[in-house]
């Protein structure tokens, strides 16, 4: 049959929709809501052609309404894992095997129902699940997943195409094969984007995966599976197993196959698994590749020349958008003297405009925090802060959680560059600010450097260029995603590589062709033409 190297169609953005009142888009997106949420579903595993159902069946339940059930999750036994790990290593063959432009296909195919069929579905799923407001969903589980699908084939597509040279009598080639055996990916719960494609970019590059998602993320993580089928993904590609924790570890990473780790959590996690691998590094046919996005404490300085509103705006937005609960969330902001008071109006005025309830309607700024266990740690900084001499609430504080997980974005101000709530990460609607004597400019960006373990986002509000430079400069290696007068949030697939180093991972860069690369094998094969008959060269004469 007829070979060729296909061009791709070009990636480009999805366009976010604005979900204005009355619009077609809010319209349906929110007839599905009511449609999903007064309907109950039983989630089963996905292992092979399978769809495994257990005794065990767990509840789920929206965060913004605790007492609601929406259906359950079917937990499974170390057996399970075993089950998927032979699934997915039947699949491998094949699977590796088919040429690369089906494989894309596949994702191509995903990225366009997921904008067209599947896209209310999976937003109102995120809606409910992890209790994010309809403008979040949509950049979140429709934009940045169709945009992860279309870059990632487009960069397997650029580094297909990348071959070395090759000298007179000689063709050199360079293949980029799958990793010899599975993947691992275990997600977080807070982006449904971040999930599904740490299991899509390995995948389309020939390699199958264990997918465990995080237990307050199954609600949305089955909408992803039904949009793989949907796509035509091959049965036992991707494995959707809901086993606990300790179980699923005790299998994977006692496996020979185990090839990789695909992660996005909790830097404690991180490398809890990371020694787990290390202490069974012998077992494995190779030595595992290891990705993960991990914790971060995320910054925002102003410089004098700053301008207030910016700053302010900056604030509101990338402290408490998703309650906070991005690992690239503003937590900790420094604040010249000379702005504070003008910042300081408008980040309270903010935060008391701020709308707050379930996602069901639109106009909530502010929906539920994941999980009681996420409340309970949230509100221990709060009530550790209204208890010290050293910070004080200047806005919010409050907190509730008899119908749902609520808690107000809260402001706390410091006179102590290392207060607890400036150094260890949160997770939620807090921020603290310190307010630096307007010449003490260097040494604050000395303290910003130093502060944190983390080195995942950070911004510079600034209007003087020299100013600019010096503390990008200076923060180099404080953030592996800087930005200069916006917020350090909503990096864009294609546009800002995310990801970064110290505690905040191995800064692999998702939604780029540097994180294709780990997950293929390269093999270089040089063929000669004409070889030699005679062991002696030249020089021998």
């Amino acid at each position: 049959m007829s070979k060729g190297f296909y061009n791709i169609p070009k990636a480009i953005n999805e366009p976010v929709k604005e979900y204005k009142k009355d619009s077609p888009e809010r319209i349906e997106v929110l007839n599905e809501y009511k449609k999903m949420y007064n309907s109950k579903i039983d989630i089963p595993m996905y292992i092979g052609d399978k769809k495994v159902y257990t005794k065990d069946k767990r509840n789920l339940v929206p965060p913004h309404d605790h007492r609601h059930i929406i259906g359950t999750a079917n937990y499974g036994e170390e057996k399970n894992v075993e089950d998927a790990i032979v699934a997915a290593m039947k699949a491998q063959k094949d699977w590796s095997n088919m040429s690369w432009e089906h494989r894309a296909s596949i994702f191509l195919k995903a990225a366009d129902l997921l904008a067209g069929p599947f896209r209310s579905k999976l937003n109102a799923a995120t809606m409910i699940g992890q209790s994010k407001n309809v403008m979040q969903a949509e950049i979140d589980a429709a934009c940045e997943l169709i945009d992860f699908f279309k870059f990632n084939v487009q960069y397997m597509s650029q580094l297909y195409k990348e071959q070395p040279e090759s000298q007179t009598g000689m063709w050199n080639r360079l293949e980029h094969r799958p990793l010899e055996g599975f993947i691992f990916a275990l997600t977080p719960f807070n982006f449904t984007s971040i999930c599904a494609n740490l299991c899509a970019a390995p995948a389309m590059l020939g390699n199958v995966l264990i997918w465990k998602p995080a237990e307050t993320q199954i609600y949305s993580a089955n909408v992803i599976m039904e949009l793989f089928k949907a796509a035509g993904l091959p049965d036992g590609v991707i494995n959707m197993v809901t086993v606990e924790g300790k179980k699923i570890s005790e299998v994977i990473f006692k496996n020979e196959n185990f090839a990789g780790l695909h992660f996005t959590g909790s830097t404690n996690v991180f490398r809890t698994l990371w020694k787990n691998i290390g202490n069974n590094i012998e077992k494995y046919k190779s030595y595992p590749r290891i990705v993960g996005e991990t914790g971060g404490k995320d910054f925002i300085i102003a410089h004098e020349s700053a301008i207030a509103d910016e700053v302010a705006t900056a604030i509101s937005r990338g402290a408490f958008e998703y309650q906070g609960q991005k690992c690239s969330a503003a937590s900790r902001a420094y604040i010249p003297k000379n702005l504070w008071k003008d910042i300081r109006y408008k980040i309270v005025d903010d935060v008391k405009n701020f709308t707050m309830g379930t996602p069901e309607d639109p106009k909530n700024f502010i929906n539920a925090v994941i999980s009681e266990k996420a409340f309970d740690k949230i509100i221990s900084y709060i009530e550790y802060t209204k208890n010290s001499s050293d910070a004080e609430i200047i806005a919010g504080g409050k907190y509730n959680k008899s119908t749902g997980y609520f808690i107000e974005p809260t402001i706390i101000l410091t006179k102590n560059p290392n207060f607890k709530t400036m150094v260890e990460e949160i997770f939620g609607p807090v921020i603290t600010i310190y307010v630096y004597d307007t010449n003490d400019w260097d040494s604050t960006l000395e303290i910003v450097n130093n502060t944190s373990e983390y080195a995942l986002t950070g911004a510079i509000f600034s209007l003087d260029r020299y100013a600019i430079e010096h503390a990008t400069k200076k923060l180099e290696n404080a953030a592996g995603n800087f930005y200069i007068n916006d917020k350090p949030t909503g990096a864009v697939v294609g546009q800002q590589p995310f990801g970064g180093a110290r505690g905040s991972g191995t800064n692999d860069k998702a939604g780029s062709i540097l994180n294709l690369l780990r997950w293929i094998s390269p093999r270089t094969i040089k063929e000669t033409f004409v070889p030699a008959k005679d062991y002696r060269y030249s020089f021998l004469d």
